[in-house]
């Protein structure tokens, strides 16, 4: 079996180009937290990526669904990996590839539940002497509101730190099992992140009932352990978000984790917060937003036979 993602695509010469050269590079790639690209086919109504198959599918579905059987134990776990994966795009291949859409939707799951970044179909590579990204007419558009760094929804340049913002606030989803946006809880839980920041910074985090299973005692040093990276990682300035390779090693405990300061103070001080529940709460694919790299949409992932032949792109 492979899974076959099929996205939108377009008639644009020097976009198609770009797209083949960083889907072969992408293909080449070998780590066990990320997901085999098989191969890709490309028209100009329709591109399709062939992945490996998982079979217990995206990680969305185990966070954000009443019937969770992961254990907290194996929600570490697939945060570790899930940050090693994107560790090794950023730190240790040859170009810097920075993924742009780290979700728990694109966190995908084999049959034992080992974590494996998925959906390259927007990635990038960068040369490690750029330490910043030009993104013209803003980056946010083709990324996912609640999960994409706010510089990516401005036109400045961005770096792999934006991973990082993304990263955390998916940590922030596996602590609370919840979408970080959930307009059926009490108005002060509506943004979980917010919430959280303000439990911890008043000492408050082990009373408050985040998850069922924070009452476990064997769960309270980890959760602390968690909820710091994911501050960190949610920093305003980029300046401030940690490398993902200083994230494994605070997630595993072999590196001391610093107090985080608070990573919305630029909002509060601004008057945003109010605002941003509403915000992040719906995500338009069909956004107008013009940018200068491949704009795609996603469809579904579909399973289908392996015997699917690709043609070699280089």
């Amino acid at each position: 079996m492979v899974a076959v993602k099929v996205l939108h695509g377009t008639s644009d010469k020097i976009i198609q180009a770009q797209f083949m050269t960083e889907m072969g590079t992408l293909g080449k790639l070998h780590h066990f937290n990320l997901v085999r690209l098989y191969g890709f086919c490309f028209g100009k109504d329709l591109t399709a990526l062939v992945y490996e198959y998982m079979a217990n599918g995206s990680l969305d579905k185990y966070l954000l669904k009443e019937n969770n059987t992961l254990g907290f134990e194996k929600l570490l776990e697939i945060a570790v990996g899930t940050a090693r994966g994107i560790a090794y795009l950023h730190e240790d291949c040859q170009q810097r590839i920075i993924h742009y859409d780290v979700k728990p939707a694109n966190i995908l799951l084999d049959r034992n539940f080992n974590p494996k970044v998925s959906d390259f179909g927007l990635a990038k590579l960068h040369n490690r002497d750029n330490t910043h990204i030009s993104m013209t007419g803003g980056g946010g558009g083709r990324r996912t509101p609640g999960y994409a760094a706010p510089e990516l929804w401005m036109p400045f340049p961005v770096t792999h730190k934006c991973d990082v913002y993304s990263f955390g606030m998916l940590l922030f989803e596996i602590i609370g099992r919840r979408r970080n946006v959930d307009n059926n809880v009490p108005e002060s839980q509506e943004w979980f992140p917010m919430w959280v920041w303000k439990k911890i910074d008043v000492g408050e985090l082990q009373d408050s009932t985040l998850v069922s299973e924070l009452l476990l005692e064997k769960h309270k040093e980890m959760v602390e352990r968690m909820v710091k990276v994911a501050l960190w990682c949610v920093q305003y300035k980029p300046g401030l978000r940690p490398m993902m390779s200083a994230v494994v090693k605070m997630l595993e405990g072999s590196e001391e984790i610093p107090q985080p300061s608070n990573p919305f103070q630029y909002l509060m001080d601004n008057g945003f917060t109010a605002a941003l529940p509403h915000r992040y709460s719906s995500y338009n694919c069909n956004s107008t937003t013009t940018v200068t790299t491949s704009s795609y949409c996603d469809s579904s992932v579909i399973a289908v036979d392996s015997n699917i032949v690709i043609a070699d792109p280089i």
